[in-house]
């Protein structure tokens, strides 16, 4: 499924010899489409927003699972999770990891003659496999809040005496849930506290407009802020090095906001998420892309524009460059996507189909409740919900929310909140059929563990 186009960078900017193909992977934690570049009302995101009117904002990007590890090992393999095998959290007791025949980013640029380097989370294993030749991580950055100091890491590590081409991976955990809120109370040097006003967030339909919820919300803007204010330093660092215009620079979040409705979930809420590229040579400024795109076309286009040799292995995505000018490109209409667990604990195995009309999601463990990571039961918001024995969560009822059937189709030009299960609506059966049919297909051409599921219903 690999394909690789002639590169942008090529095309607009003469032969490859001409400049470096550097590449700055950005990658926020938990983060949606709280961007002013994005619409929302509130978000104070002027750098970000900056670099949407530089290069191109794709509209309607998805990550194939709302869950951290998975997530990220999509982005740094170009393989579905349940493929690659990094189905649920890295760390602690999940522990689960990639298969060793994986060849993720870090190796492949690396014998591409690429200098690399991570900063912050990165949250994947087996080390080995995803081993960066430097972590410039110098105990100063507050477990990846301070995103101003990782771009100041950054500037430092570009400015090195080597003559290499550069793979710089930023991460930062911002705006990622902390143990109680979300970091705001500590102090950042060279950060400006951007405090919002809870009666003035916009409230989400996913959740309840409740004044504990409001507060979360208002507190996750800010840390949405700092997020902001990294790529702002980052960005100034690129220029003063003079490595702006040479420097293949994408934007992104691993998965949806930190509420229970959005992470963990395959609806839009969790995997409908900002992306960014600023393309050396790019032309055609401040395109707004109406392709359907996923995670597992990153790779694809990161080694589209290094030049680096593939995997042996086929990939699942295929490279963003040759449509980074092409407001409306053809072919590009429906993405897959598939979780299996975020916690160890938390074992629910969804596959869907999204085109630009219907979501379809397959629950092959139906019959078990819809689990709730630990961070998210315990916020407020849940917490609210069950201190009041709610049954409405947001548009959701709570029972709706936890109790899911085996099938969902949602209509998302009538209903885009997705409330309105058509599955079993006869008017539906032969879409249904159609969708069944093309996510078994595409469960085969993955290698999907989960297939076996089909021999035993």
């Amino acid at each position: 499924m690999l394909v690789l186009g002639l590169s942008l960078f090529v095309i607009l900017a003469g032969p490859a010899s001409a400049a470096p193909r550097n590449i700055v992977l950005f990658v926020a934690d938990d983060l949606g489409q709280q961007l002013g570049c994005y619409g929302d009302p509130v978000a104070r995101t002027p750098h970000i927003d900056a670099l949407a009117r530089e290069g191109t904002r794709f509209a309607w990007a998805f990550c194939t699972t709302a869950s951290c590890s998975p997530s990220r090992s999509v982005i740094l393999t170009g393989l579905q999770n349940h493929a690659n095998g990094q189905y649920g959290l890295q760390h602690a007791t999940h522990n689960f990891g990639s298969r060793p025949f994986v060849r993720p980013l870090p190796l492949l640029l690396k014998q591409a003659g690429y200098r690399t380097c991570a900063i912050g989370k990165v949250h994947v294993q087996p080390e080995e496999l995803y081993r960066f030749e430097k972590y410039a991580n110098d105990g100063i950055i507050d477990g990846g809040r301070h995103a101003v100091r990782m771009a100041e890491n950054a500037e430092q590590f570009i400015r090195e005496n080597d003559p290499r081409p550069f793979f710089l991976y930023i991460c930062p955990t911002d705006p990622h849930r902390a143990v109680q809120g979300f970091a705001n109370e500590r102090a950042y040097p060279g950060v400006q506290p951007e405090k919002f006003d809870p009666a003035q967030v916009p409230v989400p339909h996913y959740l309840p407009d409740q004044p504990e919820v409001r507060q979360e919300l208002a507190e996750y803007y800010q840390a949405i802020s700092r997020v902001d204010q990294g790529v702002g330093r980052l960005i100034a660092g690129l220029k003063a090095t003079g490595h702006l215009d040479d420097t293949l620079i994408i934007f992104t979040s691993d998965n949806g906001p930190p509420f229970p409705g959005a992470k963990t979930n395959l609806y839009d809420a969790g995997t409908h998420l900002p992306l960014i590229i600023r393309a050396p040579g790019q032309e055609l400024r401040g395109v707004v892309s109406q392709a359907l795109v996923n995670w597992t076309d990153l790779t694809p286009t990161i080694l589209d524009f290094s030049g680096a040799k593939p995997p042996a292995y086929a990939l699942h995505g295929r490279s963003l460059l040759p449509i980074l000018q092409t407001p409306s490109p053809e072919g590009w209409d429906e993405i897959y996507q598939s979780h299996s667990f975020h916690e160890v604990t938390m074992y629910y195995p969804m596959r869907s189909l999204r085109t630009r009309q219907y979501r379809f999601i397959l629950n092959l463990a139906h019959p078990l409740p819809y689990p709730f990571a630990s961070d998210l039961f315990d916020s407020p918001t849940w917490q609210g919900v069950l201190a009041r024995g709610d049954r409405q969560y947001g548009s959701r009822t709570v029972a709706a929310y936890v109790h899911r059937p085996r099938l969902e189709l949602y209509d998302l030009e009538k209903d885009p909140q997705e409330i309105v299960n058509l599955a079993e609506d006869p008017a539906y059966a032969k879409t249904v059929s159609g969708f069944q049919e093309k996510l078994k297909a595409w469960q085969k051409e993955t290698g999907d563990p989960w297939l076996i599921k089909y021999e035993h219903e």
